[in-house]
């Protein structure tokens, strides 16, 4: 169940492609809705601003409906104010959506409109400029069917950022989730540049030749992984890719540059379930470590 208003200006194109953008009237609601019209301004995709309130039980009581007719009016109220930060002549329309659970509703909605992805913040506690998830980005990167992007704290600050480049993370072991097929997609259709990524550690306490040594075999396994995977993508994109190496998967993250205007594709781990988003371990840590937004792609997307 969810009311909704006419698009506004309305999409030309049936077959615009849609982003669900999960709203709610607090600073990471606004990050989501900026890091959307950053996505939109090179995807040309509409958005759909989604606020999800929860039915009121009915206990025989009276005067229930037109307390769940005052709830629905106030999340629009809400997403009358998220929509002020959308620029003019972005087409979007606004959604209030009846579910038990809010990460089920925005699930649920991007479904039905085959929206490209789901687009959240995290939460305002976290350092600034790097994400902390929240009860609901949490769910999503846990569940969603459809690949979940994530706005760090104080994207909202960011009114006019033009995403430029995808870093997406190539994994080294075999049998990994690769979000690369996803990765390139954007860009091509972005016309973003494409940069691959591999990360590199030992994880060993030691700091002797053996160690050294086999972080170095590492490093060139990873560059040559790497060089045969930029040959293989499409030729017209703009392709770069940076080995990153520590001691430490958080020292390899720690020494990786930034830029303003990059978008960071990566994997689900391998105990996710086929077609669904599932944050692993190294996603997790690669989140905690980048200022960048990031998009965590379904498991086999």
């Amino acid at each position: 169940m969810s009311t909704e208003t006419t698009e506004t200006p309305p999409a030309t194109d049936p077959t615009t492609p849609r982003l669900t953008v999960g709203y709610l009237a607090t600073p990471s609601g606004a990050d989501g809705v900026v890091l959307a019209v950053a996505l939109a301004r090179v995807t040309g995709a509409a958005i759909d601003l989604v606020c999800v309130v929860r039915p009121v039980p009915y206990d025989g009581q009276p005067g229930l409906a037109q307390y769940q007719q005052r709830i629905e009016a106030q999340a629009a109220r809400w997403l009358a104010e998220g929509a002020a930060l959308i620029p003019e002549g972005f087409p979007y329309r606004t959604v209030v959506a009846v579910n038990d659970s809010f990460t089920d509703g925005l699930a649920s909605h991007a479904v039905a409109t085959e929206s490209e992805m789901i687009v959240v913040g995290g939460t305002g506690d976290g350092l600034l400029r790097r994400h902390t998830l929240g009860t609901i980005s949490n769910e999503l990167v846990h569940s969603s069917p459809v690949p979940v992007a994530l706005a760090p704290r104080g994207y909202a600050d960011r009114v006019d950022a033009v995403l430029d480049m995808v870093t997406v993370a190539v994994p080294v072991k075999p049998g990994t989730d690769n979000p690369l097929p996803f990765a390139e997609k954007l860009a091509e259709r972005a016309e973003l540049d494409l940069r691959l990524l591999s990360l590199v550690s030992l994880e060993s306490p030691f700091d002797d030749d053996s160690s050294r040594n086999a972080r170095t075999a590492q490093i060139t396994v990873a560059r040559e992984l790497l060089e045969k995977t930029r040959a293989e993508v499409n030729s017209e994109l703009d392709v770069d890719v940076l080995v990153a190496d520590g001691a430490t998967l958080d020292e390899a993250l720690a020494n990786l540059p930034w830029d303003a205007n990059d978008i960071v594709a990566i994997g689900s781990g391998h105990l996710g379930s086929p077609n669904r988003v599932f944050l692993g371990s190294t996603a997790a840590r690669i989140l905690r470590w980048t200022t960048a937004p990031v998009i965590v792609v379904p498991k086999n997307r």
